[in-house]
């Protein structure tokens, strides 16, 4: 395991908007999580530029980039392991049976975070388009000598 510490971005549902300051947010990572409802290919080559990204489909990337996009992905970073998928209803196992530490998650666009059965669930919120009244957020994973802190960034634009 490596001590040093390591920053995965989370980001998910930017719906063609990938706005500046959550470019900002998410430059210091090592690689990047795009939770799904992408809709703009663009976005994930702009993601790119900062660090490897692994995006999942959500229900709105329906374009022919988005249709091929994974449903879910597995992620791993310093022996922690990470399910990420659009939409936590459509989840269809038990993430502490199968091993897994962190799920990454979206749609609902509500940041949260919350732990059950040892998992860490998280849910960075929408950084694209504001919706209702919900803050525009991301989120990151800090991960040193295998400890995991969680945190959502409002972002202002």
């Amino acid at each position: 395991m490596d001590d040093k510490l390591k920053r995965i971005g989370l980001i998910s549902d930017t719906h063609g908007l990938l706005r500046d300051s959550a470019v900002k947010a998410l430059a210091d990572s090592d690689i990047i999580i795009h939770a799904g409802d992408i809709d703009t290919p663009d976005i994930i080559d702009t993601l790119k530029k900062i660090a490897p990204v692994f995006p999942v489909r959500g229900n709105m990337d329906r374009n022919p980039k988005g249709a091929v996009l994974p449903k879910y992905e597995i992620v791993e970073m310093d022996e922690i392991a990470i399910y990420v998928l659009h939409d936590l209803y459509q989840l269809d196992l038990d993430p502490a049976t199968a091993g897994f530490d962190v799920v990454v998650s979206g749609h609902s666009h509500r940041p949260k975070i919350e732990y059950r059965d040892g998992v860490l669930y998280i849910n960075p919120g929408s950084a694209g388009p504001r919706r209702f009244t919900l803050p525009i957020s991301v989120g990151r994973l800090e991960i040193e000598n295998g400890r995991i802190t969680p945190k959502i960034i409002e972002i202002h634009e």
